[in-house]
């Protein structure tokens, strides 16, 4: 019989897989009857495959004010792979600032035109419309802890930025974030919504509140 190469799964996997599924859609029902925030953070979870780490509620409300503060009044904010800050800015629903979600991940695309595809490993490859030097402040959160990464992602953020860059990286980062984009390290201290084994720092290339 074919069926016998077919792999079958163990009746206890088959039960948890079903709690799993089932606590998922008591979630989601949640979500629905509760009048569910879109841009509350958690609404789209983290995948750690993609190196997803969000915010805490606290450090993702302290970066949002200040890009708000840095683009000043009519000022357009860039969030560069950091998702949950861009979440907390919608949340504000400030009138005085407009802000755009570049991000690998396209479940963001739920955000509508504020929304762009966005690869590190083309730094450049962006739309037309993403003209450059356009952004008042660009907060950027690199996926990956390497060189590679920063070096790509900084090309994005100088392209995008008209100066100010508010970057968020692990603390090991701190030479190569000055080599290439002439930060330095604040005061401020991010906090994940999940503990990370690396310590993380905030950088800045202007004076800013988070010293």
């Amino acid at each position: 019989d074919d069926d016998d190469d077919i792999p079958q799964l163990s009746s206890h996997t088959l039960a948890a897989l079903q709690e799993f599924y089932l606590e998922q859609q008591q979630r989601e029902g949640m979500k629905t009857s509760q009048g569910f925030n879109q841009y509350s953070i958690g609404s789209i979870e983290e995948d750690w495959q993609l190196s997803q780490f969000w915010y805490s509620d606290e450090t993702a409300s302290c970066l949002a004010n200040e890009a708000v503060v840095a683009a000043g009044k009519g000022g357009r904010i860039a969030c560069v792979s950091a998702p949950s800050v861009y979440q907390k800015l919608k949340e504000q629903d400030g009138e005085d600032f407009s802000v755009c979600i570049l991000e690998y991940d396209r479940r963001f695309s739920v955000y509508g035109e504020e929304f762009i595809f966005y690869d590190y490993n083309h730094p450049l490859n962006l739309p037309e419309n993403l003209l450059p030097h356009s952004f008042d402040i660009v907060i950027a959160d690199p996926p990956y802890l390497s060189e590679e990464c920063l070096q790509k992602t900084a090309e994005t953020i100088k392209y995008l930025t008209k100066g100010k860059i508010l970057l968020c990286t692990g603390a090991i980062m701190e030479e190569q974030a000055a080599k290439h984009l002439g930060v330095k390290i604040c005061k401020f201290i991010p906090k994940h919504s999940r503990n990370l084994a690396n310590e993380f720092r905030c950088y800045v290339n202007y004076a800013s509140g988070l010293d």
